[in-house]
């Protein structure tokens, strides 16, 4: 077993004869495996050979920028493989065909896979799985830019799949790839053995400060107010994309006629890069239809089909139908022959000869298929505020095209984040198109991202966002929402005027109406030179129109000038001159279009209406954002409003006033904001000391009340004015010497005058006799009740905050030998012992007639007493109440129904008028204040305007009735 072992280690060499060893071969000993035995005379194996990889490069330069365009190394294997670089941007772009195409196809399925993955900017994707996923908005937009110029040229009948697949290498961040895609497709295309009538030149111009810039970098596009993307072949025009600031007619044909004549820069370098590696081109299978079998379809078809398009009255689905039925009457007539051959085209010929008839009509005749003149706009409807509910909506038709626009205002947080390798990484202004089956009256499943609902929401975006107010001025995040309710031409261009309207809807101050119109062309070409000998231009074209027609040229704008633009072609290039031509129409046509759009709303709508949010924007200092992130889902479930943070700034959006007003009190609270002198705070009592009180405030700082800041009045203990845990509103004034905030509640509460002031003014109203009572005039309650606060003593708690502010007293509390000594001579008067005084005769008949007129009271508790009773419980309690004969010293007392003299037991309704620590202050229906002190076993809580039911007890030292609670 120890050999064994040792054998399996390898530390012993077995060697095995000659006829049991093959020289190179491994042979098995028990269940190891025994080492080869190396030859000596063996040669040593040959080292790997080095690979050419022979490439083919061409380089040309446009606006200073040299561009190279390179096959050979990358993607051997494809039909066709193409890399472009412009500076550290490099784009692979590859393309290959199905060897063959199945026999009823009648449509070229060309699929374009336009992909930017993180890689080429060094950044590793932010998805759970750190994986690319679906298709983003960007990359199926760069798919159309490829696909609408390269469809038209694939000859006809060449209905083989065909796929390109683009993906961008490395960026620099500078140079949008989507421009080098197109080019680099078209190299591609040039260089496989598909059949393609190429090549074609596409660039991108810009225009700063009234200059045009050739391939623009994303930070000069950024400056520019023209963003145009154009793509030709040597003499035709294939695609236009333009973005605009309101620029002109004539300076966008300015910008056109520069760049077709750059454009074409790139297609000497293609033509140069495919003579040196090009494939030859194989022959394809063209499914096309003999001229036989297309005369036998046109003889049975035409007739009938001249017929329904002579009748404008016919509607859209109406119309389809009657073609329809054609088409199956031929059909049954072929079936009959046995006509196979012609059977297998036959949709295809009868939409040939549909298209043939209508342009007939068009170009000879200058007829349409609805009536209407070559310029002419089908009818309009508008209608702003379709639903008030919404933040904002409208309704715009355009003959049977209909869109319902909406708008929804969000914060800033709710911009969508952009993954794309160049511009922005965010955008607060979003359209999104949709296109519902229902629109034309079809079945479909709704899935994903559609690349057409994305082109028409992108190209309606595009319009709009000229007019849009910076972010500065007015920072929401704006989703529009344009839904197709049903289609008949140009719902796209109809979503830029439904758009438009929602907008001003909403109360965002756009600057202007936005409008669009699609322009068609009808043409006939020179079967000799094939060139156009005579077309027709037509304005809101038809959706029949569009699909028969040679163009589709959607244009919007302002009154002002252009805002965006695409065309989009379906034969082989229309020269520039006809597109140039196409402008003027269909500024006309936007004119009055926007005529009628201002009828219905020319402004924007104020946006503090109902329906619209309320937004605030703070800033911060990085320790309050810290501690904001921290409260900030409490903020949002107390308040129901949304917080967002980003870059030291917090927006507040709320879906009404209260609730912004609630966020901001609780924001303020637990963060603060920066102390200014003079500003007013709220803030909680921390702690009580005998010089005054510390508050928390303002996000947790602390400030101190002093106790010469409580009150106007002199103060000898703190606790009698605040309590711990109170709320209270207060005034900064200043810092100390220590840097300490110094905080006033007295800086709220109404400025009282001096007691000198007040006791010179009551001094002047008093009659000519002294009036010796048990307080002093200036004490008094007088007869306003709404200007001067009373001095209360201190056991009192600072109860009454405001009391009446008029000259002199109306009832005056006295003992009976003071009233005595008052009457007139000619009276007589009763001695008074001091022990048990009694009241006078004098003072008795007053009483009288005053109990004449009885005295009604709030509710039906009505205290009534004799003279006797009265004079009684006066000489008791050692006081009588006199009533002075000038009515302007007659302070009275109103209860909830009438209005008379406050006497003790009364009782009446008052409300609520100020809570305190330690009791209540009331106030009657005419202004007169009193107090109530809390007893224990009492409820405490109180809210300010209730109305109570209360019964006058006593009076104070200083004349304010103090009432107690009824049941």
């Amino acid at each position: 077993m120890a050999s064994l072992r040792l054998l399996a280690r390898g530390r012993h060499r077995v060697r095995f004869s000659a006829p049991l060893a093959v020289p190179g071969e491994r042979v098995a000993f028990l269940s190891g495996a025994a080492e080869e035995v190396p030859q000596a005379d063996a040669p040593p194996p040959p080292s790997p050979g080095r690979k050419v990889l022979e490439s083919f490069r061409e380089e040309f330069e446009i606006g200073g920028r040299v561009i190279a365009f390179e096959t050979g190394k990358m993607a051997r294997f494809a039909n066709g493989s193409v890399v472009i670089s412009m500076d550290d941007t490099h784009v692979l772009s590859t393309v290959a065909a199905a060897k063959s195409s199945e026999p009823v196809r009648d449509f070229l399925p060309l699929t374009v896979d336009y992909q930017e993955k993180q890689y080429a900017q060094g950044v590793i994707p932010t998805t759970y799985m750190r994986r690319e996923g679906a298709p983003k908005e960007r990359e199926l937009l760069c798919g159309r830019i490829i696909d609408r110029p390269i469809r038209p040229l694939f000859p006809r009948g060449f209905y083989h799949e065909v796929q390109i697949m683009v993906n961008v290498l490395s960026s620099d961040g500078k140079q949008d790839p989507d421009v080098m895609a197109v080019n680099a497709s078209s190299a591609a295309l040039m260089l496989s053995d598909i059949p393609w009538n190429g090549p074609i030149g596409v660039i991108r111009v810009g225009r700063i400060d009234g200059n045009f810039v050739l391939n623009p970098t994303v930070d000069e596009l950024g400056l520019s107010d023209l963003n145009l993307v154009y793509a030709c072949s040597l003499d035709k025009t294939l695609m236009i994309d333009v973005q605009a600031r309101e620029i002109t007619e004539r300076d966008l044909q300015a910008g056109m006629k520069l760049a077709h004549s750059e454009a074409v820069k790139c297609i000497d370098p293609q033509i140069r890069l495919t003579k040196r590696a090009g494939k030859e081109k194989k022959e394809y299978k063209i499914s096309l239809i003999s001229d036989k079998s297309y005369e036998k379809i046109r003889t049975l078809s035409e007739a009938p089909i001249e017929e329904v398009f002579t009748d404008s009255t016919y509607s859209k689905f109406e119309r389809g139908e009657a073609l329809e039925n054609i088409a199956q009457s031929v059909k049954e007539k072929l079936e009959e022959e046995c006509d196979e051959d012609s059977l297998k085209f036959l949709q295809k010929a009868v939409d040939t000869v549909r298209k043939q008839v209508i342009r007939n009509r068009i170009i000879e005749r200058g007829l349409r298929l609805d009536g209407r003149q070559l310029d002419e706009v089908r009818p309009l409807y508008c209608e702003s505020s379709t639903y008030p509910a919404l933040h904002g909506s409208a309704l715009f038709s355009r003959g049977d095209t209909q869109v319902l626009c909406t708008v929804t205002l969000g914060a800033p947080g709710d911009a969508q984040r952009l993954d794309s390798i160049v511009g922005p990484p965010t955008k607060r202004f979003m359209l999104h198109y949709s296109f519902p089956p229902f629109s034309i009256n079809e079945v479909g499943k709704r899935g994903g991202l559609n690349r057409r609902e994305v082109g028409h929401g992108t190209l309606a975006e595009k319009a709009l966002l000229a007019v849009l107010p910076p972010e500065s001025e007015f920072p929401y995040t704006v989703r529009v929402n344009s839904e197709v309710m049903a289609s008949d031409g140009s719902t796209s261009m109809a979503s830029v005027c439904g758009g438009s309207m929602a907008l001003m809807d909403a109360g965002i101050p756009v600057r202007e109406h936005v409008a669009g119109v699609s322009v068609g062309l009808v043409s006939e070409v020179d079967p000799t030179t094939g060139d156009i000998s005579s077309y027709r231009i037509l304005t809101d074209i038809l959706g029949l129109e569009d699909h028969l027609g040679d163009m589709d040229f959607k244009i919007a704008g302002t009154r002002k000038g252009i805002t965006a633009i695409q065309l989009d072609i379906k034969p082989a290039g229309i020269p520039l001159d006809i597109i140039c031509e196409s402008l003027e129409p269909a500024r006309k046509a936007r004119n009055q279009i926007l005529d009628r759009m201002d009828q219905e709303i020319s402004s924007a709508r104020a946006i503090n209406d109902g329906s619209s949010p309320r937004l605030a924007t703070l800033s911060f200092s990085s320790d309050s954002l810290r501690k904001l992130l921290f409260h900030k889902k409490g903020i949002e479930r107390e308040t129901g409003a949304r917080v967002s943070v980003s870059d030291g700034t917090v927006t507040i959006v709320a879906k009404t006033q209260p609730i912004m007003d609630k966020a901001l009190e609780k924001v303020e609270f637990l963060v603060g904001r920066e102390i200014e002198v003079g500003k007013t705070y709220k803030g909680t009592v921390s702690s009580i000391k005998e010089y005054g009180a510390f508050v928390e405030f303002n996000g947790g700082q602390q400030g101190l009340l002093h106790i010469s800041e409580l009150s106007h009045e002199p103060v000898s203990k703190v606790s009698d004015v605040v309590s711990v845990g109170q709320m209270l509103s207060l005034t900064c004034i200043g810092q100390d010497v220590r840097g300490n905030i110094k905080l006033s509640l007295k800086a709220t509460l109404p400025h009282l005058p001096k007691k000198k002031d007040l006791a010179s003014k009551d001094a002047d109203c008093l009659p000519s006799q002294g009036v010796v009572g048990w307080t002093a005039v200036e004490n008094m309650p007088s007869k306003n009740a709404a200007d001067v606060e009373p001095s209360i003593s201190k056991d009192e708690d600072d109860m009454i905050e405001d009391t009446p502010a008029c000259s002199t007293p109306s009832v005056i509390i006295r003992s009976a030998a003071d009233c005595d000594a008052q009457d007139g001579p000619t009276e007589k008067r009763s001695k008074v012992a001091k022990s048990s005084p009694k009241l006078s005769k004098p003072v008795r008949k007053q009483q009288e007639g005053r109990k004449a007129a009885p005295k009604k009271t709030s509710g039906a508790l009505t205290a009534k007493k004799n003279k006797k009773e009265k004079a009684e419980d006066s000489a008791s309690d050692g006081l009588v109440v006199i009533q002075e004969q000038n009515k302007s010293y007659t302070q009275k007392y109103t209860s909830s129904s009438n209005s008379g003299t406050m006497k003790l037991g009364d009782i009446v309704t008052a409300k609520v008028y100020q809570i305190r620590a330690y009791g209540l202050v009331l106030e009657l229906s005419d202004g007169v204040r009193g107090m109530h002190k809390f007893k224990e076993n009492e409820r405490k809580i109180f809210e300010v305007g209730e109305e109570l039911p209360v019964k006058c007890s006593s009076f104070n030292a200083k004349g304010i009735p103090v009432f107690s609670l009824l049941d």
